[in-house]
């Protein structure tokens, strides 16, 4: 039932990015500028698709790491990528001492998988399966790429917004200026919202589909709240690079309070949880 309703959640928030680069492209620039913002956006964004495992790798300082020096990581992904019937990713660890865990690549076969040293301290072994569950299914979801295209949509919004305030817009001379003003510096801000909306969307559908190859929705709960704890206590630097990959982690690398939480990538944590242990007790055959 989640897994549905993520999924149309998903195309709604996708409808009205579409609609809002439609409007504002239509608004300004008529149909030619709209295809312009778009395919400029479009190449942008597939750069950033192509090459989103070494982007987020490197943001992180991580390093690839071999089944000798951590033999439980290796253990426990290649048990839920083969009961997945997937390829094993490449496994990295980042030396970073707040809690984190992520996944990126454009597809299984591409895949990476990170966790921080702190993450690695702080959760037993049956969580750190559960969040390696969580992190894998981003990938069997195709996260990257539902990403990659809200993020096109969204900078092709951003780029309309911005050309029409420094250059202005058509021929048009009816349109109502304040209107349009209020449109230039609101558009943006509503594409960021939806794109952080489609972000959360998908992360609500990690932990269902995590906790589903693991079989363990309780373990990942109880990691989640670690998580919470750890990152509030440890949170990362607000650094450019970090807070264009902080989407891919398991959990908000900043913490988000007050109106910043209209910005988190992430939904509320208790959110998360709580719908981890309603579907522990509404299917008995979870692990317990």
């Amino acid at each position: 039932m989640h897994s549905t309703n993520n999924a149309l959640k998903t195309a709604v928030l996708f409808g009205a990015l579409s609609g809002l680069l439609l409007l504002l492209g239509g608004l300004f620039f008529g149909r030619s500028g709209l295809i312009i913002a778009f395919f400029l956006a479009l190449a942008i964004n597939a750069f950033s698709y192509f090459n989103s495992d070494k982007i987020a790798l490197r943001s992180m300082q991580s390093r690839p790491v071999s089944e000798a020096e951590q033999p439980a990581m290796y253990s426990i992904v290649r048990e839920l990528a083969t009961a997945a019937h997937q390829p094993m990713p490449r496994l990295y660890v980042s030396p970073t001492a707040s809690p984190n865990a992520f996944a990126t690549g454009r597809s299984p076969r591409h895949a990476a998988v990170c966790c921080t040293e702190g993450i690695l301290q702080i959760l037993d072994r049956r969580e750190l399966r559960a969040v390696l569950g969580h992190e894998l299914s981003h990938v069997y979801n195709r996260d990257i790429l539902i990403s990659s295209v809200a993020a096109t949509f969204a900078t092709a919004v951003t780029f309309v917004a911005n050309f029409a305030l420094f250059f202005g817009g058509g021929d048009d001379r009816d349109r109502n200026p304040i209107a349009g003003l209020l449109m230039v510096f609101l558009a943006p801000v509503a594409a960021s919202i939806i794109q952080l909306g489609i972000s959360r969307s998908r992360e609500f559908q990690a932990d269902e589909s995590g906790a589903i190859l693991s079989n363990d929705p309780l373990a990942l709960a109880s990691a989640l709240a670690k998580l919470q704890s750890g990152t509030n206590a440890a949170p990362l630097p607000q650094d450019p690079t970090l807070v264009t990959t902080s989407h891919l982690m398991i959990a908000n690398p900043f913490g988000a309070k007050g109106m910043s939480k209209l910005f988190a990538t992430h939904p509320p944590m208790p959110e998360r949880i709580a719908r981890l242990q309603r579907m522990a007790q509404e299917n008995p055959g979870f692990l317990r």
